[in-house]
């Protein structure tokens, strides 16, 4: 690459955006699955649930809540769960093709994505993107789960001393 490439600079970092988005992406998605068997809805008394209801007032409402929206993003891309770090609460948050979760908003870390590009479903569920969402709540690994909500509160907690 010439010294002061503009264009192949732009090239470049186009295709290290969406490829490298990818890896992360899916990498962080297959980490949060599980077989059926071990895949357990958090309980009432883990750190998970009480921030779930707390932003949701409900698990199902959660669930609903986080398929319409991951059903709606058009094209492909991806619904995530993540903790607000400026917030110190847990939202919904959509991205594009191969984005990261980070580009639009570096408050949030990620604990949680669902994969809407058609090849995680299309086999199986054609067109049935709800259908496929619904059905992957019985493959996630919430005990994965809790543990990024719990780093990630541990990690950026208020610090009430410097108050």
């Amino acid at each position: 690459m010439a010294k002061n490439d503009i264009a192949k600079t732009i090239e470049i970092s186009k295709a290290l955006k969406f490829n490298g988005g990818g890896h992360f992406n899916h990498e962080f998605f297959w980490d949060s699955l599980c077989a059926p068997k071990d895949s357990h809805r958090p309980d009432h008394d883990t750190q998970l649930m009480r921030y779930i209801l707390k932003t949701w007032d409900s698990f199902e409402q959660f669930e609903e809540r986080f398929e319409k929206r991951t059903t709606a993003i058009q094209g492909s891309g991806w619904g995530w769960l993540a903790y607000n770090k400026k917030q110190h609460r847990l939202q919904f948050s959509a991205t594009a093709n191969q984005d990261l979760i980070t580009d639009g908003n570096q408050d949030l870390v990620p604990i949680l994505n669902m994969d809407v590009w058609e090849h995680a479903y299309y086999i199986d569920y054609k067109n049935a993107r709800p259908v496929f969402l619904k059905q992957m709540w019985k493959v996630v690994n919430w005990e994965k789960v809790g543990e990024r909500l719990a780093a990630a509160v541990k990690e950026h907690q208020p610090d009430y001393t410097k108050w």
